[in-house]
């Protein structure tokens, strides 16, 4: 049952990871830390994340006084805490005695001790010893008038493949498929004489073994989502025996950056787990290109507002998880320290960036971590304060001024993000899609890339949006956006089926509809159960190589949504027949040539259309024009007369309470116009229609 968080809506909490188990010798610094966090108007600190080894030196041998003293001077300081339990990273003395509980790779070799999350989910001595800890954490602090939730560990992530978990495994698999035959039929192990006729003989996929069974791996990474979410209800019921009440969260990873920071698991498994979600921010800024627009974007001089069109998703699709504010729950102030070029960020970006946030729903801005490392891994990561360890820094000066914006801007926390319009974004169907093995692999079938390109369209026409799983109902939904929608599952035809019948416009492209959750190929033509829905159906698919292009023409109907006369297709071009449904453009070039490359059904009181091709930039955001007025959905542009390119605008609104966010992402100075005069909210005088935002400058209309 999901908790209160009504704190939250109080005023935004500003903060960030404090880890003073790594200074219990130095109390000048503990003291300083306090003081240093008041005057940059720090109110909450996430405590105790890696403090395991400071908490349970030996085994069964518990130290809690220095807590019970940084307890009471953050609660004297008017500092509250998110407590958080120790689980992401074991004491050495626990994995010296007890090796089980050290996960063993995909190369079947037992890990010895060391980073974070080298453990195994199924261990019963882990999960025992996990309790153990955080039960008496419970016990000590839940009621501490410090405490306002509980923070899960840390950065869920990663699979073990050891016997234990091979074990857990195949229960897994038969509490989902019930018999042999049933699975068998679902990963079609007919192919390959790869027919299991008993259960011990299933192991997880593994290089050395089976790595290119798609039903095998696809199962493989939900039961290890569906472990990672069993062992984090573990930790929360032992957190709950003496507060049940008091909300949790844990901080979630991007994942959707690239793969080097993919967690591996299925978030929207988690919605219902915890009371709202909290993620962990640290983009690129600065650098130059931008992946995420490889497939067609050159490299310009509006680099970071691109980027933050994917900072934008990300927040969107954690705000989404659970419907309501989010916590930022850790970003850096300056630079990370692990990227090949890791940049600082350069004077006001990181008051932008936080505040984007907020614009985009969430009700808290913290850091990792408030003070440097002076050893590890991440000793040259940013922080609030650095290895000085003074105030004299533009860092710190900046921090401050952000915590002082944020406490003018309490009244903004009780507001929501409004969102009419939705974009499908399913990890499933991307493990389903990147897993899969057809006439385009590698990193040009871009499904991530492909998502966040239609998500920029919609972004930068200012329309405000939900990042779904597709199985949600959809009814308060105009517009719903569906990009290469591989795997369609039952559930999420019959939303889609349902929505545009009540009179919802559904918009989705090639590669849709091809298998089913089981990833499975329909029997039939693509795009399987949306065929009379889309009114389609698509004989064959053309693949061009890198230097090979289809023209597409538009009809009358549509030219002036084509800046360019015609639009340019790349990489994927279906060969599609209609049949209920109407052509709005053809292909010329390619194995599509004469073939419809986009095409709307009416289909009960609403509409679905169908982009047959992979559409160049411009006329993809042109189509979008498009879309956004016939679904009648709202953008937060029509308050504007005109904005410079590089300006980000969002809304927060409750009621006749309404907070326009006007934000440049580029160093240099950007004009918008307003139809209406409004009144700065940072900074009340005379209404006024023109705003001047300096290079990485923020202002709010109220």
């Amino acid at each position: 049952m999901k908790k209160s968080i009504d704190f939250i809506r109080n005023g935004f909490l500003y903060g960030g990871d404090y880890n003073p188990d790594q200074w219990l010798d130095r109390p000048d610094v503990l003291k300083e830390d306090l003081r240093l966090m008041k005057k940059s108007g720090v109110n909450v600190v996430s405590l105790g994340i890696f403090a395991w080894s400071a908490l349970e030196p030996e085994e069964g041998v518990f130290r809690f006084e220095w807590l019970d003293r940084v307890f009471d001077d953050l609660n004297r300081s008017g500092i509250r805490v998110f407590l958080a339990t120790p689980s992401g990273a074991r004491p050495g003395w626990m994995a010296a005695k007890y090796p089980e509980v050290l996960r063993v790779g995909s190369d079947g070799k037992r890990n010895l001790f060391g980073i974070r999350h080298n453990h195994c989910f199924s261990s019963p001595v882990y999960r025992e010893k996990t309790a153990e800890i955080n039960g008496k954490l419970a016990e000590r602090y839940a009621s501490h008038p410090a405490v306002i939730l509980w923070h899960i560990s840390n950065e869920y992530s990663g699979g073990c493949h050891c016997e234990l978990c091979q074990e857990n495994f195949r229960n897994w698999l038969k509490n989902r498929y019930g018999d042999l035959d049933s699975l068998n039929k679902a990963w079609w192990n007919a192919f390959w004489s790869h027919t299991v006729t008993d259960w011990n003989h299933i192991h997880s996929p593994v290089p050395h073994g089976e790595p290119m069974l798609h039903g095998l791996n696809l199962d493989w990474k939900r039961f290890v989502t569906d472990m990672t979410v069993d062992f984090m209800e573990a930790e929360i019921a032992a957190v709950h025996t003496v507060r049940p009440d008091l909300p949790v969260t844990t901080n979630l990873m991007a994942g959707v950056e690239n793969s080097e920071h993919d967690p591996g698991l299925d978030y929207w498994k988690f919605r219902d787990k915890f009371d709202f979600a909290s993620w962990d921010s640290y983009p690129g800024w600065h650098l130059p290109g931008y992946q995420a627009f490889s497939l067609d974007i050159p490299e310009s001089p509006v680099d970071d507002y691109r980027r933050a069109s994917e900072v934008a998703f990300q927040h969107d699709l954690f705000r989404s998880l659970t419907g309501g504010p989010f916590l930022l729950m850790e970003s850096t102030p300056s630079a990370v320290n692990w990227r090949p070029l890791s940049k600082p960020k350069k004077p006001g970006l990181n008051i932008l960036s936080g505040l984007q946030a907020v614009a985009h729903g969430a009700n808290s801005v913290q850091y990792f971590q408030w003070r440097k490392s002076r050893g590890g891994f991440e000793k040259y990561h940013g922080a609030v304060v650095g290895h000085d360890g003074t105030e004299n820094t533009r860092i710190f000066r900046e921090a401050a001024e952000l915590g002082s914006l944020l406490d003018k801007m309490r009244p903004i926390a009780d507001t929501d993000y409004p969102a009419r319009t939705a974009l499908v974004y399913n990890w499933e169907n991307r493990w389903v899609f990147e897993d899969s093995r057809g006439a385009l692999n590698g990193p040009r079938k871009a499904y991530l890339e492909t998502v966040r390109k239609h998500y920029f369209c919609l972004w930068d026409s200012g329309v405000p949006m939900d990042i779904i799983s597709g199985e949600e109902d959809l009814s308060g939904y105009d517009l719903v956006v569906a990009p290469m929608l591989h795997m369609v599952g039952k559930t999420c035809e019959k939303r889609i089926r349902e929505f545009v019948e009540a009179g919802g416009l559904f918009f989705t492209t090639y590669q849709s509809g091809y298998v089913d959750e089981s990833d499975l190929c329909f029997e039939g033509a693509v795009p399987g159960p949306l065929r009379d829905i889309l009114g389609i159906t698509c004989e064959e698919l053309d693949v061009l190589n890198p230097r090979e292009q289809a023209e597409i023409l538009p009809s009358v109907e549509m030219e002036s949504f084509f800046p360019n006369g015609t639009g340019i297709a790349t990489d994927f071009c279906e060969v599609v027949q209609v049949q209920s449904a109407r052509s709005l453009a053809r292909f010329r070039g390619s194995l599509a040539d004469g073939a419809p490359a986009l095409t709307v059904n009416d289909f009960g009181k609403g509409s679905a259309w169908y982009l047959a091709g992979r559409l160049d930039a411009d006329s993809l955001k042109g189509l979008y024009r498009h879309l956004i007025k016939r679904a009648g959905t709202a953008s937060v542009h029509d308050r504007l007369a005109a904005r410079d390119e590089t300006v980000s605008v969002q809304v927060r609104s409750s009621g006749d309470k309404k907070y326009l966010f006007l934000m440049n992402f580029a160093p240099k100075e950007a004009v918008v116009r307003t139809v209406k005069s409004y009144m700065d909210f940072l900074n009340p005088g005379e209404p006024k229609s023109e705003w001047i935002l300096p290079g990485w400058g923020v202002a709010i209309l109220e």
